[in-house]
């Protein structure tokens, strides 16, 4: 059976930045979103131990208060050295309500002496779209972006890790991509696209 077609939906994140990424995305799918904060959806504890459960509550919690479909994404990096940490704790690394830089600077300080080839890391981003709160066949995407991490902070686009996030293919931080290019190559670029496939199948 398919699902019908949308035209709104609610974006389960107050993230200005990821709010801003996943508009760019979804332009020209005559589809708006519309962040939670214009529900006022209250925030969600994410007790979740992975990305996909995390995900799965932002949306269940943003379609219930919303009445509307909700797309939530959960993601961060991974860093090897470090057995996969920050992961899904990226955004509190530093703490809770902790700043962009402050989580950088605690990963640079974790990362102090690490030599180039073992500082490899990847931005993970699980994105899930349910068509309401009970829906009980979430549509689940994941993408995945691999790099390192720098030394140091470099570039002015982008947020979170972009500044310290080495792109092994244009030689240079994700803040130093231009928007365009970095939502071709980007975890949550990767995870919207296959999200948009699924949903146009699901659509029919």
């Amino acid at each position: 059976m398919t699902k019908p077609h949308i035209s709104r939906l609610v974006l389960a994140s107050s993230n200005k930045g990821k709010l801003r990424e996943i508009n760019q995305l979804l332009t020209g799918l005559h589809i708006e979103a519309i962040p939670q904060t214009e529900f006022n959806v209250p925030d969600v504890e994410e007790t979740g131990l992975t990305f996909v459960e995390n995900a799965i509550i932002k949306a269940r919690n943003a379609a219930a208060h919303a009445g509307l479909p909700a797309l939530a994404d959960d993601s961060g990096i991974e860093v090897d050295v470090l057995n996969g940490e920050p992961g899904i704790y990226s955004a509190r690394y530093a703490g809770k309500d902790a700043s962009d830089e402050a989580n950088l600077n605690k990963l640079l300080e974790a990362l102090k002496g690490v030599p180039d080839a073992e500082r490899t890391a990847r931005f993970q981003c699980v994105m899930v779209y349910m068509a309401h709160a009970k829906d009980p066949t979430p549509l689940i995407c994941q993408g995945t972006w691999e790099g390192r991490i720098l030394y140091e902070p470099s570039g002015e686009n982008g947020f979170g890790y972009d500044p310290v996030f080495y792109v092994p293919t244009h030689d240079c931080s994700a803040a130093e991509l231009e928007s365009d290019i970095k939502n071709q190559l980007s975890h949550r670029g990767q995870a919207l696209r296959k999200f948009l496939v699924l949903l146009q199948q699901e659509m029919g």
